[in-house]
């Protein structure tokens, strides 16, 4: 099992790495054919995507947790497993927002390339939550890293926000550029406050999948030692 789990770690941190790459030559080309008026700005945005943010993150866990395996290095370190519960929250609600909410919606990153969107919507998050679920190593992980796993949404929904109204949208030719559309005032009646419920009803979903991911690692039978 630690052979089959190190191979899917590799692939799934490479399967990362093209899909962002693809997806950005794609967009970079689309950009400097149709003349946006700011091509950093464009990449800035590109990076500013959640998905993107999760997958790096996803992919950076995979790398670490495949050289802890091909190390012999079992069970996980404590920090490790605290990167991988939040690593496998991030991803696996990135799915499900994805699927629930944007499958078909065409995003402001400008051409959408089919197999890379695949990739990090819904591919990525099953090997997080594979790995999660059954690769060696896994530890107990105390209930106090629900606060750190919840952080990093904190911290980019609030600077998603202030940054958006300072942003010019290319795809829309006005001012204000949000990566999701639920995030952006100018699509509701009531504005920022529909974005807030949007907002809140997403800070409950990612609580609820890292408090499951933790209930995981603690109702394991066989445990490893604990973190915390």
């Amino acid at each position: 099992m630690r052979s089959a789990f190190l191979l899917i770690r590799i692939a799934g941190a490479l399967a990362v790495v093209a899909a962002v790459v693809g997806q950005l030559s794609l967009s970079i080309g689309y950009w400097t054919s149709t003349g946006v008026r700011d091509l950093a700005t464009s990449i800035t945005n590109f990076f500013s995507f959640f998905t993107i943010q999760s997958n790096v993150i996803g992919a950076v866990s995979l790398t670490i947790g495949a050289v802890l395996l091909a190390r012999s290095v079992l069970p996980d370190p404590g920090w490790y497993a605290v990167l991988r519960a939040c690593a496998t929250t991030y991803l696996v609600t990135t799915g499900i927002v994805y699927n629930l909410l944007l499958r078909g919606i065409e995003l402001p990153q400008g051409s959408t390339l089919p197999w890379s969107n695949e990739v990090l919507h819904v591919v990525v998050p099953i090997v997080l939550l594979v790995d999660w679920l059954f690769a060696p190593g896994r530890r107990r992980v105390g209930w106090g890293a629900v606060g750190v796993i919840v952080v990093y949404p904190i911290v980019w929904a609030a600077s998603t926000m202030l940054r958006g109204p300072f942003v010019y949208n290319d795809a829309l030719h006005r001012q204000g550029w949000y990566p999701y559309p639920f995030l952006d005032p100018a699509n509701f009646a009531n504005g920022y406050g529909t974005v807030l419920l949007y907002v809140l009803g997403i800070a409950a979903l990612i609580g609820a999948v890292g408090v499951g991911a933790i209930a995981v690692s603690r109702s394991r039978q066989r445990r490893i030692a604990p973190s915390s």
